[in-house]
């Protein structure tokens, strides 16, 4: 109690210090700006050279005359001489700052300047006793008063949700960030280039569309006030780029960003950058060999080596990708060969034995797939092109000759990850239209990712549309591999985010808020905004359970160290959690219609942690996390409440 007592002291001494601070910076702007040198009056400063370029190209710069701006990041101020590090958007370079130089009154306001203030320095270049390049100061002029004070220098911005939220911030403090993204725009930059030098053209299409196609996905919908019609966001760029081939554009591709209505983890963004490239008069066969040049060419151009680092591997890109059939690959990794099971029921019935789980509404198709997702994603680390798709999960791909079961299509696996997706395009606009109808039957079953019926689309292929090979690229996977990030937020400037005020949005209490943001002691619902009443006993509980059953039954405290949306599920999360133990701890919750992975991280959780394992979408589940579920009133629809409890219970506390 005293311990938690004198933490809340020095936490409000400490947001004292703070607010002083932040009164003193706003002091000196205001005397500024009365002596008439206000530095938001500036509009312009002559910038000559960047930090890299005098240090890169020391011999051409010494002794000579400089311009450079930037952000003051460090000062040391020592009597009659001073010196200050400036950060550009190259780097950072040591200034020299004198008062002989600079005069008394401009070096008493130089020493007034704040960590964080935008800066002009004029000087010669120079190097220091103690061997550093450095600018030696006969000006210094304050082009922005910085208001906010930056994060400490040595600890840095570490807090990763605060570095989505405040990238700018982000940006500032970790000099490998601003690298990240500046490699980001080199690999844009590198692919466009590629491409039209294959002669493709780049082109722009809606993003608002009536009829949201060309991926198995959820579009956004929103509404176009002036027409009075409900729009959708599109969630690819297929059925446009290939209108474009029928019109006689025989090479084109677009970049650009698309919106899918889905969950949020280290892979997935709901919006994203997609590059998708269409060649008449090739298959699939073609886009395999231009995937493949194409990911080893933009290695060595920005990597410099056809070899990448990855987490704890090394992907090579050098040696030519393996190539197997999508039965092939399953029977490689578990000795099944569909081509021996050729029924809807024996695939369930192998599905059931191998526990892989399945809808009723699923065909033979469908579970190859599942299979794949299953048993085989996992393996696939170096470069290994998956070919020749089943029909079912395929609409607008086309049939593979000799097999009308399959289809022209690949998927590029990298790091168990699929980096790109392509086929020999369908079209056929009678076929086309017998697929469109399957998907209209799947939307019924309650496939909400199913597409369509596009007439348009379909009258633009009865029109004519040669044999072509389209390809789609997810840019952020790319860049991810080629930068080693690890997630997808890492590697957007600003990824999406739940919003800090979507509680207030919900019409929760002001005073819970207060206390959730100031205190962060991992509640975010009070308590007596919940109801209890209705709240139901899972049906393998409903019997009477004596004490003893229940005394064995090991109730922890659990903090989630990272929560991910399992795939190819709509419901389940997958939790990694600290029990205490020191080993990390799986466990699999339905939960997903009620939160976001990315707003349970760092949260405190019970669990019971001695059930037996159990399987669940091919990921082994170790325990049980504990819900309250009740009836919400005058409705038979149901509300569900984490339990979470204090975050300063340790991980692995047992309760009694």
């Amino acid at each position: 109690m005293a311990e938690q007592q004198n933490q809340n002291k020095n936490a409000n001494a400490k947001e004292q210090d703070i607010h002083q601070l932040l009164k003193v910076r706003r002091e000196k702007l205001s005397e500024l700006q009365t002596e008439g040198r206000d530095p938001f009056q500036i509009t312009k400063y002559d910038q000559t050279a960047h930090s890299a370029d005098i240090k890169d190209h020391y011999a051409e710069y010494d002794g000579k005359e400089v311009s450079i701006a930037g952000r003051i990041m460090s000062k040391r101020v020592m009597g009659k001489a001073s010196f200050c590090n400036v950060q550009d958007l190259k780097g950072n370079i040591q200034c020299y700052v004198c008062r002989d130089d600079l005069g008394e009154d401009s070096y008493k306001d130089f020493k007034r300047m704040d960590i964080g203030d935008i800066v002009g320095i004029k000087g010669f270049v120079f190097t220091t006793k103690m061997g550093e390049i450095s600018v030696h100061a006969h000006s210094v002029t304050l082009l922005s008063k910085s208001l906010q004070i930056l994060p400490e220098k040595y600890h840095g911005l570490t807090n990763t949700d605060t570095r989505y939220r405040q990238r700018y911030v982000d940006l500032i403090m970790n000099e490998d960030v601003k690298k990240t993204f500046v490699m980001r725009s080199k690999i844009i930059s590198c692919i466009r280039r590629y491409l039209d030098d294959l002669g493709f053209l780049e082109v722009e299409t809606p993003m608002l569309v009536a009829n949201a196609g060309g991926a198995a996905a959820r579009p956004f919908e929103t509404h176009y006030n002036a027409l009075d019609e409900d729009v959708k966001l599109r969630i690819s760029l297929e059925l446009y780029l290939k209108r474009l081939i029928v019109g006689g554009m025989e090479r084109v591709y677009e970049i650009g960003r698309v919106f899918r209505n889905e969950g949020l983890d280290t892979r997935h963004n709901p919006e994203f950058t997609l590059m998708e490239l269409y060649q008449a008069y090739t298959d699939y066969q073609g886009m395999m060999d231009l995937t493949e040049d194409m990911f080893r060419h933009i290695a060595k151009q920005i990597c410099g080596s056809t070899t990448i680092p990855y987490a704890d591997v090394e992907i090579d890109l050098g040696k030519p990708f393996e190539r197997l059939t999508m039965i092939d690959a399953i029977k490689k990794y578990t000795g099944i060969d569909f081509n021996e099971i050729t029924t809807t029921d024996e695939a369930k019935k192998l599905a059931d034995e191998k526990g892989v789980h399945y809808e009723d509404r699923h065909v033979r198709g469908d579970i190859i797939n599942l299979f794949f997702e299953e048993f085989v994603e996992e393996h696939l680390i170096q470069p290994t092109f998956i070919t020749d798709h089943p029909i079912e999960i395929s609409p607008l791909t086309k049939k593979k000759p000799g097999h009308p079961e399959q289809v022209e299509r690949f998927e590029l696996y990298i790091y168990a990850r699929e980096m790109c997706n392509a086929y020999s395009e369908l079209n056929d606009p009678i076929d086309q239209r017998e697929r469109f109808k399957a998907q209209e039957a799947a939307l019924a079953a309650g496939d909400d990712e199913a597409n369509t019926t596009d007439e348009d689309f379909l009258n633009a292929l009865a029109i004519g549309m040669p044999p072509t090979g389209g390809i789609g690229f997810g840019i952020d996977r790319m860049v991810m591999m080629m930068t080693n990030s690890p997630a997808i937020r890492d590697v957007l400037l600003f990824p999406t985010m739940k919003s800090l005020d979507s509680d207030k949005k919900a019409g929760k209490s002001g005073a819970v808020e207060e206390a959730t943001a100031n205190d962060n002691n991992g509640f975010f619902k009070d308590n007596a905004k919940i109801d209890f009443s209705n709240v139901k006993v899972e049906p393998l509980f409903e019997e009477e359970v004596d004490f003893d059953t229940f005394s064995k039954s090991d109730f922890r405290a659990v903090k989630v160290k990272e929560c991910v949306a399992v795939p190819k599920s709509k419901k389940l999360l997958q939790f990694t959690l600290d029990d205490g133990t020191g080993t990390d701890r799986t466990i699999l919750s339905g939960i997903h219609a009620y939160y976001e992975p990315e707003e349970l991280v760092g949260k405190t959780l019970i669990a019971i942690t001695n059930l037996p394992p159990r399987k669940m979408m091919g990921i082994e589940s170790c325990g049980m996390l504990l819900s309250a579920v009740n009836n919400l009133k005058d409705s038979e629809d149901e509300e569900l409440h984490l339990l979470m409890v204090d975050n300063h219970i340790p991980a692995g506390a047992k309760l009694y």
